[in-house]
């Protein structure tokens, strides 16, 4: 049991790196990893399971200490990301399955890599954990909603699908999560420590099968891709920490809003396009997890490495004093 851990942390701590080592692998073996393409929902499922199994009472506490920086967080998160990425569609004049594919991602709830990330950047994680959750709890009615809003101009879209779909591979496996957490609290507790593993291998599962299908589009069209990724992830970063600034928000909290509305749950973007339009669809959100895990790392060890610094400084300053 004591391996199993020490795997999982391993697992949850290099989870950037083995997105990126298997998102390779499903490039270069895209027969074998292809067939993982039906189970993708599956996938996103578990690992939203697993998000229940871990969501708590004190994930909430932040919204009634500091309500105002939680709706400004899920605000932001769903304003920001769907504006910026509508912009990118246009002003690039994007080919409308790609262009769906970037809303899409757009369009998603915050990712649970944030948490990780603003803990590291020595962020507010509380907030950051309670904006990710109630984004992640409205996203049945708010991703359906901005994704007809925003893509409809390029290819059909039905809400009322997308609105089933979340539901099923977000909302209710987080609901069937927090009944089995309910009913065997003991046996959750020894068993939580292998999420971080779980979600790893979901992850990796859902990008390898999704850059396996979409070889060919790739070797055509993924420099244009990862270029509008790269661009919408890092102006996610800075209007988060902008709006957050302007209002007045502290700096830890500044940070995390900044990571919460750069980083989205791209797996969910992929389970959706996969499921409602086009396999080139999933494609945006595919690199979107490779890249914002490799960004968000970086962001968070420049933030830490700052506050270290700024620190380091002021114990110098009061020893000079």
């Amino acid at each position: 049991m004591e391996n199993i851990r020490k795997i999982s942390h391993f697992a949850g701590q290099t989870f950037g790196i083995w997105v990126i080592v298997f998102a390779v692998l499903g490039f270069s073996f895209p027969l074998f990893f292809s067939r993982i393409s039906s189970y993708i929902t599956i996938f996103l499922g578990i690992i939203m399971f697993g998000m229940g199994l871990t969501l708590q009472t004190d994930d909430f506490k932040e919204l009634f200490r500091k309500p105002l920086y939680v709706i400004i967080g899920v605000i932001a998160q769903y304003t920001v990301m769907p504006l910026v990425a509508s912009g990118l569609a246009y002003g690039l004049h994007l080919p409308s399955e790609i262009a769906v594919g970037v809303i899409l991602v757009g369009c998603c709830p915050g990712g649970t890599a944030s948490n990780v990330m603003t803990f590291l950047a020595k962020g507010n994680t509380a907030l950051s954990v309670a904006v990710t959750t109630i984004s992640t709890l409205l996203a049945p009615v708010l991703t359906p909603i901005l994704i007809m809003l925003f893509a409809k101009e390029w290819l059909p879209v039905s809400p009322s699908s997308l609105f089933i779909s979340i539901l099923q591979a977000v909302l209710f496996p987080i609901i069937a999560g927090l009944i089995v957490k309910m009913f065997f609290k003991k046996q959750v507790a020894k068993a939580v420590h292998v999420l971080p593993l779980v979600s790893v291998i979901g992850i990796v599962a859902i990008v390898s099968a999704v850059v396996s299908s979409n070889r060919e589009n790739l070797l055509q069209s993924g420099w244009l891709i990862f270029s509008v990724v790269i661009l919408h992830n890092g102006i996610g970063y800075l209007l988060g920490f902008l709006c957050a600034k302007l209002l007045k928000m502290d700096y830890a909290s500044q940070k995390a809003v900044a990571i919460e509305v750069g980083m989205q749950n791209s797996g969910l973007g992929a389970a959706l396009a996969t499921a409602h339009f086009s396999p080139l669809s999933a494609v945006p959100s595919a690199i979107f997890s490779v890249w914002h895990n490799l960004s968000g790392s970086l962001l968070a060890t420049y933030w830490s490495k700052k506050g270290k610094n700024q620190k380091e400084d002021s114990n110098s300053t009061e020893l000079t004093l």
